[in-house]
């Protein structure tokens, strides 16, 4: 699958419950957007999960949204469609993702966590 070069990619992360398998498999969830540089726009999206229906699922999510969408409506979304025990690390990653998508923007430097 090739990108146009107007895309970007950001990873979000976030702490999973400890009991969450993708705690015990990968440490912390992360969730991949490739986006539009210009508007946010979500072209695709990728997630650490243990379940590959898990990934392809919150990718369904996730895909035609923008990075610039309203935290609150992102959450109501995962509250009626997410019923895994990640949906709340899943808003988290999403949040973390979009401060880097402003910071960015914004010609700041972001942090890659390196």
């Amino acid at each position: 699958m090739g990108f146009d070069e107007n895309t970007i990619y950001i990873v979000g992360n976030a702490k999973a419950q400890q009991n969450n398998p993708i705690t015990h498999h990968f440490g912390q969830l992360f969730v991949g957007f490739v986006v539009e540089r210009d508007g946010g726009r979500i072209v695709a999206c990728g997630v650490s999960a243990t379940i590959s229906i898990t990934s392809e699922f919150v990718s369904s999510m996730f895909v035609g949204r923008s990075l610039q969408d309203d935290p609150e409506g992102v959450r109501k979304m995962l509250e009626n469609r997410y019923f895994g025990s990640s949906q709340k690390a899943i808003l988290v990653a999403f949040k973390d993702a979009q401060k880097k998508y402003f910071q960015i923007l914004n010609g700041q430097k972001v942090d890659l966590g390196e």
